[in-house]
């Protein structure tokens, strides 16, 4: 009886055990049946962000939710496949999808560990999950995992899976695949990684929060290890190997990627572009934008930029630190404390964020981001010196006391560390080809992480005497002539006059030189004869006249303080107004976009720029362009930039500006091919100290770029265009005069009457009736 019992119950259970299994075998073969079509790995697609590249080709920009760099299975180091098998599935070669003897030995090792240690998923069933489902932890989506690993095993070769999977994966960082990764964590491409980054890497998948080189070292280095002992026991390394790779720290590479040159400004002006006309597609689908920006000339306005602002920073002294922190916010745990305070702030090109923590007249000890301790003494406390404690009164503010957040630089040929500062004063300089607008340059402002304001574009300022040749050019239109004399002498106006209040206008040395030719004006930036001719010409037609030039004429009053620059224009405008004078009197339009291409190399759009020689619209007279350029040149020789003829050239041209009380101090200077604009300030406009002008602060920054970007550069001619005639002059009278002692440019059909000294009978004395000097002769011209 207990036996036929026995036999009931077993088959029962077999039978219960028999239906099981075909319910499951059907509910397999209606799951298989319903699983997601494999295009989405046969066509694979993954979000590829959008980058920019520069004039040669060079990465200058990427933007995109997943940082992807897709590479093929033959590109792949044969050590890092190694590394990322003995991490994640060994025996992916020979199982078919689903590893049953991983599974086993996983589920020993968890048990024996009494925590899991080991998981059972293929690299196969990852690359399921990872593009077709979620990561919930139910038995539906396993099986489902299981399934999809089958049919993509069935579809796919091992190879392809394998690829899919590197590519792919998540790693941290916002990167996604190994060559990503590599680039994120160690800055260099993927078949430059050795086998202990390799280890690193190929530690990532299974918690890439947790094993981060760059947040979690300690863990990483743990689970790099694992990596470098798996390879060993499979014995892709020997033990010598084992031994030296595990004695080596992991050096990280914190910057995320490397581009060929510093040009977040530009690279944020296409992101704006093609973000209008992709919309939310123009971070995923791998377009490809070059632009017209040239690595040198980058580079060089970059590093010329920052050099003049913070020489022009230090020189107005130290300001004190950044802020003070509470060393004892969190007790005993100062580490805590300061890598918290640090979190936030940025290395900004080697000047690297700090806090004090003991602080002498002689020496002060600081603790850097990533908890390396310095000390700063000597030559590096030269530029704070008033700024260290004495005594205890001076305790307070701006003393660099414990807790203070300060910047530090490492003079790497001496080995010293500085306490410098971050400059509050910014500028900007942008660099174009006339002919065509191309941007060649642009640089917005001291560093975009600190100020992404871009100052090329978006900074409205008084351009001062900059704007004067526009006003000089339309008083030749007007029939003025270079040697037209004008008195310099004082002038005061009503409210009505000026738009605001009553001005009594001066020279910017205060005195004045009483009649003067039109060319020694705009050379000396005489402001009293800039407004005369305005006067002159007429307010509303210099208001019209200077919109020829791509100004905004309702941004500049009609109103005699316009001669002396008191509208609003940006660096780019003032870029766009010069290139009129460079390039013989066209008017182009600035343009950094050259080509647009998708994914596959498509060409979606491929700018071709209006031209000097294709479609430019004339909008002033080349005679008018050919004498304002000539006169601009004598601003170098002999004018308020004649610091700029160090440069050796003779083919320059340019003007000074500089605002009341040395607000904005510009330099707007140009060769025949290239028109360069250079501007400093504060955000909040404020004095930039006495005697701060366009040519002490703003000129150099221009110099130091034009140095490079000329160099090799053949020295450019300015051919007399047909319809002047050169003429001697008298220089006091500015009349024509064979025997003059100078000669000047004219239109032809303007030229000045010929000088005829009157008749002298006799010679009485100077200031008897009836004598005629040549100072009366010019009295009638004003």
């Amino acid at each position: 009886m207990f036996s036929r019992w026995l036999s009931y119950l077993f088959y029962t259970f077999l039978g219960l055990g028999l239906v099981g299994v075909l319910l499951a075998g059907f509910g397999g073969l209606v799951i298989y049946s319903n699983l997601p079509s494999l295009e989405t790995l046969t066509d694979y697609r993954p979000k590829i962000p959008l980058r920019i590249y520069s004039d040669e080709g060079l990465l200058i920009g990427e933007f995109g939710v997943e940082r992807r760099n897709i590479v093929t299975i033959e590109k792949v180091p044969k050590h890092l496949k190694q590394a990322i098998l003995a991490a994640e599935d060994d025996r992916f070669y020979e199982h078919g999808g689903v590893d049953y003897i991983g599974v086993l030995r996983a589920a020993y090792s968890n048990f024996t560990a009494g925590s899991v240690q080991q998981g059972a998923s293929t690299i196969t069933m990852q690359v399921a999950r990872n593009f077709f489902l979620t990561r919930d932890k139910t038995f539906t989506r396993k099986l489902n995992e299981v399934l999809l690993a089958f049919k993509i095993e069935k579809n796919l070769s091992k190879d392809n899976i394998l690829e899919l999977y590197i590519n792919q994966i998540y790693l941290g960082q916002r990167s996604y695949g190994f060559s990503a990764a590599a680039q994120t964590y160690f800055g260099k491409p993927l078949e430059e990684i050795d086998i202990a980054e390799a280890a690193v890497l190929a530690g990532l998948p299974k918690a890439p929060s947790t094993y981060n080189p760059i947040s979690n070292p300690k863990r990483a280095k743990s689970r790099q290890l694992y990596v470098l002992g798996r390879l060993h026991k499979l014995k892709y390394i020997s033990r010598e190997e084992l031994s030296s790779l595990e004695k080596q720290p992991i050096i990280v590479k914190k910057q995320s990627i490397i581009f060929a040159t510093p040009a977040e400004y530009v690279a944020e002006m296409v992101r704006q572009v093609i973000y209008d006309r992709f919309q939310e597609e123009a971070y995923t689908k791998g377009i490809r934008v070059d632009t017209t920006i040239r690595q040198k000339d980058q580079d060089t306005a970059y590093y010329a930029l920052r050099k003049n602002l913070i020489e022009y920073d230090r020189k107005h002294g130290y300001r004190g630190p950044e802020r003070y922190i509470d060393l004892l916010k969190y007790g005993s745990n100062q580490e805590k404390t300061l890598d918290e305070a640090l979190d936030e702030m940025t290395e900004i090109d080697m000047i690297y964020p700090a806090i004090v923590l003991a602080a002498k007249p002689n020496t002060v000890q600081a603790y850097r981001k990533g908890g390396e301790m310095i000390e700063i003494k000597g030559e590096g406390l030269k530029f704070t010196q008033k700024h260290l404690p004495t005594h205890k009164k001076e305790q307070g503010k701006n003393y660099l006391n414990p807790g203070a957040v300060i910047r530090v630089q490492k003079d790497l040929k001496n080995n010293v560390w500085h306490i410098v500062q971050l400059p509050e004063v910014e500028a900007a300089i942008v660099s174009l080809d006339p002919n065509d607008g191309a941007i060649r340059a642009l640089v917005g402002g001291f560093d975009f992480q600190k100020n992404k304001f871009n100052h090329v574009t978006q900074a409205w300022r008084q351009p001062g005497s900059s704007f004067k040749p526009f006003i000089y050019s339309a008083a030749l239109e007007k029939g003025f002539t270079p040697a037209t004399i004008i008195n310099d002498g004082p002038l005061s106006f009503n409210a009505t006059q000026t738009g605001s209040q009553a001005w009594e206008p001066k020279n910017f040395d205060g005195k004045y030189d009483g009649p003067v030719r039109m060319r020694t004006a705009l050379v000396k930036s005489k402001n009293l004869v800039s407004i005369r001719i305005l006067q002159a010409i007429g307010v509303h037609y210099a208001q019209d006249y200077i919109s020829r030039f791509g100004f905004d004429a309702n941004r500049h009053p009609a109103y005699l303080p316009m001669a002396l620059g008191s509208g609003s224009v940006t660096p780019m405008q003032m870029a766009v107004g010069y290139s009129v004078f460079a390039n013989g009197g066209y008017r182009i339009a600035p343009y950094f976009i050259k080509k647009i291409e998708d994914e596959k190399g498509n060409v979606l759009e491929d700018f071709q720029p209006v031209s000097v020689t294709n479609g430019a619209k004339r909008v002033i007279d080349p005679r008018n362009a050919f004498i304002m350029t000539n006169i601009m040149q004598d601003v170098i020789k002999s004018g308020t930039a004649t610091r700029a003829k160090e440069l050796g050239r003779t083919d320059l041209a340019g003007k000074t500006g500089t605002t009341s009380n040395y607000v904005d101090a510009w330099f707007c200077g140009y060769q025949k091919d290239l028109v360069t604009i250079s501007w400093i300030g504060y955000d909040e406009p404020k004095s930039l100290g006495s005697n701060e002008t366009g040519g002490r602060v703003a000129l150099p920054i221009w110099m130091d770029y034009m140095r490079t970007a000329m160099k090799d550069v053949p020295m450019a001619e300015y051919k007399i265009p047909k319809g002047i005639t050169v003429a001697k002059i008298n220089s006091g009278t500015g009349f024509r005069d064979a025997g003059g002692n100078m000669s000047e440019y004219f239109f032809s059909e303007q030229l000045p009457p010929v000088y005829e000294p009157p008749p002298v009978e006799y010679a009485p004395k100077s200031g008897e009736p009836g004598v005629r000097e040549e100072k009366d002769v010019r009295d009638q011209l004003f």
